[in-house]
């Protein structure tokens, strides 16, 4: 029986004769996996600004009781991350990345799944997160999962770049059915 630590993310059939074979597995990262977190970090979330998540600042997260890591791996390759804090009343995606070459094959989606079911887990029903105002693809991303726009925050990258702030309200509500009548 496969633990929850090391889900299997099946991906679709290959369309194009180029693309490889992968399996892509989830669990919580390693503290070797900080180097290549924070330069992914760097490469893709960062880059143009002060790099604020280094190596240290990643280490400091994994040994963080109230944050969760997680790894997205191909065999050994690092093909995604995500690090979330959890909170008193809520919880706040900190930082999150899915290489290029794997977007789009539903490893940001089953990261976000994982974070989500712990935070209901612990009793949070509200996510909150911050991305570069001009990060349509990512806005977009995040909108298709039931995150939504709740204000703007000006200069919020190195004192001169926008970021939106977004929320998703995880609280689960039932939809009654009608009583049957006699």
């Amino acid at each position: 029986m496969k633990s929850v630590a090391d889900q299997w993310v099946p991906r679709p059939p290959c369309l194009h004769y180029t693309q490889a074979v992968t399996q892509i597995r989830i669990g919580l990262a390693r503290s070797d996996e900080a180097p290549a977190i924070a330069a992914m970090s760097r490469q893709l979330i960062e880059h143009g600004l002060a790099w604020s998540w280094d190596e240290e600042r990643i280490e400091r997260s994994l040994r963080n009781r109230d944050c969760v890591v997680l790894a997205a791996r191909d065999r050994r390759r690092l093909a995604g991350f995500a690090i979330m804090e959890f909170l008193a009343v809520h919880a706040h995606l900190n930082l999150f990345a899915v290489r290029p070459g794997y977007q789009r094959q539903g490893i940001g989606s089953q990261l976000l799944d994982w974070l989500e079911a712990s935070a209901r887990t612990a009793g949070i029903f509200t996510v909150n997160l911050e991305l570069r105002a001009g990060n349509n693809g990512a806005r977009l991303f995040y909108e298709k999962l039931g995150y939504r726009v709740t204000g703007q925050k000006e200069r919020y990258y190195d004192g001169r770049e926008d970021a939106l702030r977004m929320s998703h309200d995880l609280t689960v509500t039932s939809i009654s059915m009608p009583a049957e009548r006699p």
